[in-house]
């Protein structure tokens, strides 16, 4: 039984992938604004040095918690309304955030933020359910390329609007850009209404039988946790090797941060090969990059010009390694069906989050205990371990070389 009533004979348009692109690239952000205002936030709201990285970690929490807990809805609950009632509720946490005047306060809007901004994750494969199947890779792929700027951009911007006016500007400017985003996509979706099949609680009790019973969803997103675990690693201790390597400003720190957003470009490009059939071979190459990416700085890691332009060079490639080989698992797992789509998501999400909040927590202490060579070690072993794993993949018959559910999801849950 179909769940999605809605037309796709020719697929998604040019201007809603445009749009769906935008609102993913400056809801995901909201998830990064903190992470160079951590010193002035702690400052304002009272928190000490040692407690002041909970304001990262407190965001992510809620985002983990929102994979989890609310992007499985959008399999029970009509996308365009769980969509803008997320950005209602980011919008709220936004203005609390600054407008903060204890840490409590601010600590708990973290929470809420990062919990909100999970309706990037209910927009991305809204998008694939609207694009026909020969289009799926290259419209995932470049609504991926918005959210994947927004990442990359977050950091820098928020630095800029702090250098100017303070960071209370930072939330203030994102909670009016989200309202106009939530005016202008309660406009502008199309309807997607699930048959709701099921109840809330079998849903959230329904993800690890679904984890346990599709492999392709569990090797995907182990694939993209170890990239992105490289990838937490490298931007939380990059800035650390900038400033005590090479003498750099927080000002030219942000510039560097800038080079990251070529690597985007990998995002559509990915798609477009996935749809052609190339997704096992592009996975290793994207593995292989983000290999090369920490050996080659590892290797050669002194303060000389020719280390500077490695390192930069190194940033590019392990961006478009790690965004590349995000559309690719995301078009295996959301072509495993539409029924759990939104379950599907959620759980890959949730992995390969986590393993880049494993990274980024390994990479300060890292960097603490043995300086960048340590750090760069521990970058090269992420996706070592992912290679050593995909090598164990059977080459069976199946959709992009992945084996998926062993039998339609939606079936079992009826069964259930």
């Amino acid at each position: 039984m179909r769940t999605e009533h809605i037309m796709k004979e020719s697929g998604i348009s040019r201007g809603l992938t445009i749009l769906l692109a935008v609102a993913c690239g400056l809801i995901v952000a909201n998830l990064y604004y903190a992470q160079t205002l951590v010193g002035p936030i702690g400052a304002s709201t009272g928190l000490s040095a040692g407690a002041a990285g909970l304001i990262v970690t407190l965001t992510q929490i809620g985002y983990v918690a929102g994979l989890l807990f609310v992007v499985p809805l959008a399999d029970i609950v009509e996308n365009r309304r769980l969509a803008v009632a997320g950005l209602a509720v980011a919008v709220i946490a936004l203005i609390a955030a600054a407008l903060a005047p204890n840490a409590l306060l601010f600590l708990s809007a973290s929470l809420l933020i990062g919990t909100a901004s999970v309706v990037a994750q209910v927009l991305v494969p809204l998008a694939a359910s609207l694009a026909s199947e020969a289009q799926r890779g290259r419209a995932v792929g470049n609504v991926m390329s918005g959210l994947l700027l927004g990442i990359m951009l977050a950091r820098p911007v928020a630095s800029f609007i702090a250098g100017i006016w303070s960071w209370p500007y930072v939330f203030a400017a994102s909670a009016t850009a989200i309202a106009l985003l939530m005016a202008l996509l309660s406009r502008k979706l199309p309807v997607r209404r699930p048959a709701r099949s099921v109840s809330y609680g079998r849903l959230i009790r329904s993800l690890w039988p679904l984890l346990a019973r599709t492999p392709a969803l569990r090797r995907r997103a182990l694939y993209q946790a170890c990239l992105f675990g490289a990838f937490s690693l490298f931007w939380t201790v990059a800035p650390l090797r900038l400033a005590d390597a090479y003498g750099m400003s927080q000002q030219g720190i942000a510039l560097f941060a800038l080079v990251g957003v070529g690597g985007a470009i990998a995002a559509p490009i990915a798609g477009r090969l996935a749809d052609k059939g190339w997704s096992r071979p592009l996975a290793w190459l994207a593995m292989s990059i983000a290999l090369l990416s920490f050996l080659l700085p590892c290797l050669f890691h002194s303060r000389s010009t020719a280390s500077l332009v490695l390192l930069f060079v190194s940033a590019i490639a392990l961006d478009m390694a790690v965004s590349g080989n995000l559309v690719l698992g995301q078009r295996v797992v959301y072509a495993l069906g539409s029924e759990a789509r939104g379950r599907l998501n959620g759980l890959f999400m949730s992995i390969f989050f986590l393993g880049g909040a494993v990274g980024s927590a390994l990479g300060g202490w890292a960097y603490a205990h043995g300086g960048w060579r340590l750090a760069a070690l521990i970058g090269v072993a992420w996706p070592l371990l992912a290679i050593l794993y995909a090598a164990t993949e059977k080459r069976e018959r199946m959709a992009d070389g992945d084996a998926g559910i062993t039998q339609p999801f939606e079936l079992r849950e009826q069964r259930m």
